[in-house]
């Protein structure tokens, strides 16, 4: 095969995945377009805050990725207590600086939980 060729790979698990990632409206074709709470708000004076709930919502699953990662470490003995220390101060630094961008934002602890459909929540 050359090497600008494109080997297109089908599966159905990937066509499965994405029917049912589409919208109700669209799987059903009634035609009837998106549902309001599925449609894209394009209005210029909530752009701030959707963006600022993606970001934050990113923020704060690192943060508890990081956490995961901290108890797992703690748990295997590769910290010693200063470390243990400077962690837990740095994790709940950082909380405290997402929940005050949270509230900056004008936004609920919920809103920062995405809905991924079938696959549940994000956090």
């Amino acid at each position: 095969m050359a090497e600008n060729e494109m080997t297109l790979v089908e599966s159905e698990s990937i066509s499965e995945f994405a029917r049912v990632m589409q919208p109700a409206a669209l799987v059903a074709g009634n035609g009837q377009g998106l549902p309001a709470r599925l449609r894209l708000n394009l209005d210029p004076e909530t752009v701030k805050n959707g963006l600022g709930q993606l970001v934050l919502t990113l923020v704060k699953l690192l943060h508890e990725l990081l956490e995961r990662q901290a108890i797992r470490r703690i748990d295997a003995g590769s910290l010693d207590e200063a470390q243990i220390e400077q962690l837990g101060i740095t994790l709940m630094r950082q909380s405290e600086e997402i929940e005050r961008l949270r509230k900056e934002f004008g936004l609920d602890e919920a809103d920062l939980n995405l809905d991924l459909g079938p696959l549940g929540k994000l956090l």
